[in-house]
């Protein structure tokens, strides 16, 4: 077979176009294919699709392409413009790039599942681009996915914040919790922040919401409401930073006891911190066993405690009735321990009440975006950290959007 009619196979090459010749250049270890097309053919035009004649061509581009063994391949074609009388003098697309790419879209395909397993800088090294290209390709593979994601019902969402850099600026991050995936990613953490989530969905979609999952930050609850149909009923309060508000507070009861205490000799709570926050079902016996002679004695950091395990109880209700009466209950005790922290955190959730009950109707959490938000730390790891916040946002949607990333031409 002959080299050109072998490239035409190997790269899919279909009228009108053909391969005009084939170059090797064995000391700079290339290899340069050159396309041509038929003449008086039509072309469709980009813009509505219409065959229309020949305007003329622009000059002559390159293409990358996936390596022929070691030697690294270059395209050649003039691209031809269409002359569509609608939309005037406009360049054809190409079947294999995708438009302003200087890369096939095979080339683009396999760097986009490289990128999914590594950093762009190692990538990039792999496949000898510069990490201003491999970026390009990455940022073209997001904007692709963003355009042809559907507008699918979400039922469940899920606003959390993310970390950018240290001195305290972050990114609100919004996911589908059904289906495990970043929806959106906008800067700070500020009502205008998920403000800007909302327009992005159809009628049908926000119809479709049925429960929000998030922290008690009041400018996230200020702006669901806002923009959400009965926002402020579908709100939950994730019972995960619940019972770590609770923790908190048992914790500051331990270190302020535990100070007391080694005044007096007594070193009870010493190495003990982990032991008061624990999920019970988590203690292997002999461990529980021994937590039991602190739980039991009367120390404040078990009175603590107990309370903190009674208000967990508060999700296992299966009506919000019953969760009220536990709730009201527990709040009388919690604000008579004459215990600090624990009057605190008990008047906080009286607060956001409302809220927190919503858990037994809807049970949902943020454990999902907690695992997207593992991902997106990883995905940081791995690139050693982003100076360029939109970087950083952009790769958020490449690893955790759930896009279809691939080219269309492929």
């Amino acid at each position: 077979m002959q080299d050109r009619r072998l490239y035409e196979k190997i790269l899919g090459i279909e009228k009108p176009w053909t391969i005009e010749r084939v170059e090797l250049k064995k000391e700079e270890e290339e290899i340069h294919v050159y396309l041509v097309h038929k003449k008086g053919c039509l072309w469709e035009c980009p813009e509505c699709g219409k065959e229309c004649r020949l305007y003329d061509h622009q000059p002559e581009r390159e293409w990358r392409h996936l390596d022929t063994c070691q030697y690294e391949t270059i395209l050649h074609a003039e691209v031809p413009r269409s002359n569509c009388r609608e939309h005037g003098a406009l360049a054809v697309k190409l079947p294999w790039a995708e438009p302003m790419s200087h890369f096939t879209a095979l080339f683009e395909a396999v760097a986009i599942d490289w990128l999914r397993e590594a950093s762009q800088k190692a990538v990039a090294r792999r496949m000898r681009l510069t990490w201003e290209e491999i970026h390009g390709i990455m940022e073209r593979a997001v904007k692709r996915g963003l355009l042809q994601r559907k507008a699918e019902p979400v039922t469940h969402l899920g606003v959390d914040e993310k970390a950018f850099r240290k001195g305290r600026r972050y990114l609100t991050i919004v996911n589908d919790l059904d289906r495990g995936r970043v929806l959106y990613v906008a800067p700070d953490r500020k009502q205008t922040s998920l403000d800007g989530f909302w327009p992005t969905l159809t009628g049908k979609q926000r119809d479709s919401i049925e429960a929000v999952a998030m922290d008690m930050w009041k400018p996230y609850v200020n702006s669901t409401a806002a923009n959400l149909p009965d926002g402020a009923s579908k709100i939950v309060f994730d019972k995960f930073h619940i019972v770590g508000h609770l923790g908190d507070a048992v914790d500051k009861v331990r270190r302020g006891e535990q100070k007391i205490l080694k005044k007096e000799g007594d070193n009870r709570l010493d190495g003990t911190k982990y032991d008061w926050l624990r999920n019970p079902v988590n203690f292997k016996k002999d461990d529980w066993l021994e937590f039991q002679k602190l739980r039991k004695s009367d120390l404040k950091t078990a009175r603590a405690w107990a309370l903190k395990e009674s208000a967990v109880r508060l999700f296992d209700h299966s009506s919000e009735d019953d969760a009220k009466i536990h709730f009201r209950r527990w709040y009388f005790w919690a604000t008579h321990s004459r215990l600090k922290p624990m009057i605190h955190v008990a008047r906080s959730l009286k607060e956001h009440l409302p809220n927190i009950i919503t858990y037994i109707k809807h049970k949902i959490t943020n454990a999902m975006s907690e695992s997207l938000n593992s991902k997106i730390q990883w995905v940081k790891y791995t690139a050693r950290g982003f100076r360029n916040q939109s970087n950083f946002v952009n790769a958020i949607y490449f690893h955790c959007g759930g896009l279809d990333l691939a080219p269309l031409s492929t």
